[in-house]
């Protein structure tokens, strides 16, 4: 019971002391805050090694290095790439040499020395079939009669075909190539008796082309008999046969 009134009368002594100690540890809590709130701001000391405080002086390298450098990947590079081409051409070749037969490499030779003849044929000078020199087959003193329209010279013929009109003079230009063939000239004849066209007939079976040119040329120097009662532009034809010589 002694307890309870001295607790009853000193109650407020209690708190008192117990807020006093309070606001005593909260004023040493709160020593570094000023009034306004702001934390006080000190400076933090951090001790670096010196040989962290000393930047590393890296030297650029030279133009002249990075140059030479340069220079010196790309000859490589190149030498390497020569090498490689040289290499697989060597190759190449000695497969395509295994692949192939003698037989398959002589016709491609040949069929190389064919192109190469061809060539040089074109390469020549065209004859100028002016000046070729043909014998002629003339009909002067000869009695018209007995004259015929058909003309051997050897082995070869020329045969025409112009109602009545018989010739003066024929070329003969059988004699002037190696290859044979039959080729037929249309002709247009004039009154006078001069061929003013002529036209040789295609023929697919003809391997020397030069066939055309002479029986065009022998054809345009034929000449025939004047008519006046002859049409003005009289159609015929001549046809030369060429034996291969």
């Amino acid at each position: 019971m002694k307890i309870g009134e001295i607790y009853r009368r000193n109650v407020y002594g209690v708190i008192g002391t117990l807020i006093f100690h309070i606001l005593l540890f909260s004023t040493f809590l709160l020593a570094d805050v000023d009034i306004k709130g702001n934390v006080k701001e000190e400076a933090i000391l951090i001790d670096f090694p010196e040989e962290m405080l000393e930047p590393e002086i890296v030297e650029p390298e030279t133009e002249d290095e990075n140059t030479e450098q340069i220079n010196s990947e790309e000859t490589t590079n190149t030498r390497t790439n020569v090498a490689s081409n040289q290499s697989a051409r060597e190759n190449t070749t000695t497969s395509t040499d295994e692949f192939f037969d003698d037989d398959y490499l002589k016709e491609v030779e040949a069929a190389k020395q064919l192109v190469s003849n061809v060539n040089k044929n074109l390469a020549k000078e065209t004859v100028d079939l002016s000046d070729i020199e043909m014998p002629v087959e003339t009909t002067a003193g000869m009695d018209r009669d007995s004259i015929k329209n058909v003309i051997y010279a050897g082995e070869s013929n020329i045969v025409y075909y112009l109602e009545n009109r018989y010739h003066l003079r024929l070329p003969v230009p059988v004699y002037l190539s190696q290859g044979g063939g039959t080729v037929i000239v249309d002709i247009t004849v004039n009154r006078q008796g001069k061929v003013v066209e002529a036209e040789p007939r295609d023929n697919g079976s003809i391997r020397d082309k030069q066939l055309f040119a002479y029986a065009k040329e022998a054809a345009t120097r034929t000449v025939f008999n004047s008519d006046n009662a002859a049409p003005a532009r009289q159609k015929g034809t001549i046809q030369y046969t060429f034996v291969a010589q």
